[in-house]
């Protein structure tokens, strides 16, 4: 009889053991965070080079239509002639919910986003040059 009550004290764990587990998955959570987290930015990144390649697409596109380079952001975002608008509303602003930056420059352009630190013109900003 001795010998069961001593295996049924023993089926469970101590309170030390299962500190150090909580501990350990604490850890492991907080590296699988940090390690996610990063990869959100560079997926927003992505997304806006993507989204700045498209907005300089239909700038070549306005330009072959019209014959030059839009003067304004706001003029991809208008019907050209009997043709749809180069742009959806929704390109107006990069992944971070910032405006982008349409500059004519003569016979070039740029497009700018300010990036990551959502301050334009700094070192983080993204551009189609």
């Amino acid at each position: 009889m001795k010998k069961a009550i001593c295996q049924a004290t023993r089926a469970g764990f101590t309170l030390v053991e299962l500190l150090l587990v909580i501990t350990i998955l604490g850890v492991l959570a907080a590296v699988a965070v940090k390690n996610v987290g990063g990869i959100g930015n560079e997926s927003r990144i992505s997304a806006t080079r993507t989204s700045i390649e498209a907005i300089s697409d239909a700038v070549k596109m306005y330009e072959i239509r019209v014959g030059n380079y839009p003067d304004h952001f706001e003029q991809l975002f208008q019907k050209i002639g009997n043709a749809e608008a180069p742009l959806e509303e929704k390109s107006k602003v990069d992944s971070w919910g910032t405006p982008f930056q349409y500059r004519r420059d003569g016979s070039s352009y740029e497009i700018r986003s300010a990036g990551p630190d959502l301050q334009m013109n700094t070192e983080d900003d993204l551009t189609n040059k």
